[in-house]
Formats: C-alpha cells, structure tokens, sequence
C-alpha cells in the first residue's frame, strides 16, 4: 500500500520518452519509392499484356496452343517434330475444322506465337511480382502496412494465369470457334482490375504517409462520389466491351448513329431465353454498349462541371484530361464500328479503355488526397 504523501513533499515525474520525429513515416527511407518503380514497371507489363491479349484475340490465335503447360509450356517448338505436334493438336479441335480448314503449317506458326507470347508474357510478370515481393521481404525494405496488399496482388496474378485456361479451355469444345464471352469478359475484367490496383498503389506511394492523412483532411467528398461511381460505370462498360469482342459484335452495324437506319437493330429479342440477348446478340450487345458509352460521357461532364468548383488546381486539371479521354474513347469507339473494327483500330480501343481507368482513377485520387497548393496558385 503505498504511504500517504505530504502535501509539501515534492513529486517527481518518470520522464516520458519523447516521441520519435517522423514515426508514421519510418519506414520510407526510400522504400516506398523502390516499391513504387517496381510496381510502374508492373504497370507498364500488364498494359503491353492487355494489348498482346487484344490481338491475340482480333487475329483469332487464342486457341492456338491446346494444353496449359505452366513450366514446360514455356519452350517454344524448337524442331519440324515439335512443330508437327503442336500443328496436329490444333488441327483436332473445332476451330480448325469449321474455320482454317487447309492451313499450312506457316500459317499455323503466326497464331501460334502471338498466344505462345501472350502466355510468356504473364510469365514474365509473375516472375517480375515474385522478385520484386519477396526481394521486398527479405531485405526489410517493404514498407509497413504493404505486404497484404502487395501478397493480393500477386494472388490476383495468379488467379489470371487460371482463369485464362479456363476461358481457352471453352474454346475446345465441340461446336466452338472461338471463347466463351462470358470468360472472355472475365479474364478481361479482371486484367483491368489488377491494372486498377497497380496504378492506385503507385498513386499512394508517391507521397509519404503523413502527407496522405494530411491531404485527406481536405478532400472533396462529393467529388470523390462522383469520381468513384465514373469509375464503376466505366469498368462495367469495359466489361461489356469484352462480350462485343466476344461475339464479334462490332463488325456488324458499322451505321452511326442508328443501326441498321433505326434506333434500335432489329431481332433486339430474338433468342430465347430472353435474358441471352443481352449478352449473345450481337445487335443487342453492341446497342447497350453504345448507350453505356453516352452514359460514361454525361456522368464525365457531370464530374468535369463540378470539379470548377475546387480551388485545387491540380484536381482540376484531373478532371480535364478524364473528360478529353473520354470524348477521345467515344471517337474512338464510332471509327472502330464504322470500319468493321478492324485489329489496328480496335487495339487502340482497347488501349484507350486503359488510358481512361487510369486517368479517372488519378482523378479519384487527387479528389480524395489533393495536392497542397499555395493561396496565389489557388486564384483564377
């Protein structure tokens, strides 16, 4: 039991240790920055995949190469007894029956390197991913709070690699000349959703942490809604962009603005069930991808006026370049349908799909964590 004190007995007080300058930033030291170019280098291999995965797809290679092979599929046929096994798995399959009938071995050998590089090409970045991760690891240079969120990525990576298989392995099947769109439009979506990933971390690494919980303070909540519900509608017509590819929706109804001189294209319901319109018709598909599209451009206007009302100069200027990538997209888009999407149009398509997520992405973030600016810069 401790002694009652005088009231005249003088305390003294256990110092207490002084807190460490900088704490919530301990850890950079650099290592945020080394993070930060390893996963631009990440980036930059993920869109060259989206690209290669785009012609592989426009010049009919997908089916190519029959067997998923992880390691061994990473040798290329390296004799004419290679070369005449892989040419006569090929010739087994439906595609070659009922659409390449008589292709000569040459001919094979062009599909069968855009799908061989596609495949190494993921290779490739997940052996760039496991490097960088476990290089991270064991020399403690990985920045606290980031091992779960760099590990989900490479998760992700490989979940990819699965579901690719998954989607050629449908176009094996009796009947088919080509993927399935379902999975088509899931491999996609899920490329531009590890892409999306990849340029929100670089984002938040390229400021120290203090200086990101400073920033939050004066985010611009509304314009960050706005921003995020552009973002979902625009991967959402992303999505619905892969089922048109799937079903070679865009080489039909090349009239803009009308299809087929009407609003609407004929036989809109002409399956059965009729929910299978909506994903297997190309008039239907390619309708509600264009309505989509209107969509994305209105709500882009909506987000670009009210970004005129921040002071920020930087976010500003965000919502501009998402506004111009999205016109430029919708351009874009009504020359690809009006000349039958042909593959060196259609590849910039695709390639503008990538500029717009990441663009309002960086205009998310900049509403959520503005850049600090200066009362003179601030004036109109």
């Amino acid at each position: 039991m401790a002694k009652p004190r005088s009231i005249f007995e003088e305390v003294t007080q256990t110092a207490k240790p002084a807190a460490t300058p900088g704490g919530v930033t301990r850890d950079t030291g650099g290592a945020r920055r080394l993070v930060r170019g390893w996963l631009m280098g990440l980036f930059a291999l993920v869109v060259t995949m989206i690209a290669v995965g785009g012609m592989t797809r426009l010049t009919d290679s997908g089916l190519s190469i029959t067997e998923w092979a992880p390691l061994s599929g990473a040798i290329p046929p390296l004799s004419a007894q290679d070369w005449a096994r892989e040419f006569d798995a090929y010739r087994q399959i439906p595609q070659y029956e009922l659409m390449n009938r008589g292709m000569s071995l040459e001919e094979f050998k062009v599909i069968y390197w855009w799908e061989w590089g596609h495949r190494q090409l993921g290779r490739v970045i997940g052996l760039v991913w496991a490097i960088g991760f476990f290089g991270l690891l064991l020399t403690r240079k990985m920045p606290v709070g980031w091992t779960g969120r760099l590990l989900g990525l490479g998760a992700l990576g490989g979940t990819q690699g699965a579901i690719g298989w998954w989607m050629v392995h449908s176009g094996l099947q009796e009947g088919m000349i080509s993927v399935a769109s379902y999975r088509l439009a899931t491999h996609l979506g899920l490329a531009f959703l590890i892409l999306g990933l990849i340029a929100w971390f670089v984002f938040k690494l390229g400021r120290e942490q203090a200086q990101l919980m400073q920033a939050r303070r004066d985010g611009d909540r509304k314009l960050k809604g706005m921003a995020t519900g552009l973002l979902h509608l625009s991967f959402i017509q992303i999505v619905i962009g892969a089922l048109v590819a799937g079903i070679d929706a865009g080489r039909n109804y090349i009239d803009w603005p009308l299809m087929a001189g009407g609003f609407l294209p004929p036989n809109v319901w002409v399956l059965e069930p009729g929910w299978r319109n909506l994903f297997e018709n190309d008039g239907t598909v390619q309708f509600i991808h264009r309505m989509v599209g209107y969509l994305v451009l209105a709500l882009a206007i909506g987000a670009w006026a009210a970004s005129r009302r921040t002071a920020r100069l930087a976010t500003k200027r965000a919502f501009d370049w998402v506004l111009v990538a999205i016109f430029a997209q919708i351009v874009l888009g009504i020359v690809t349908v009006m000349h039958s999407s042909p593959w060196y149009i259609a590849i910039w398509h695709q390639l503008g799909a990538v500029a717009v997520l990441t663009l309002v992405l960086r205009a998310r973030f900049l509403a959520m964590y503005p850049l600090p600016q200066s009362v003179k810069a601030a004036k109109p």
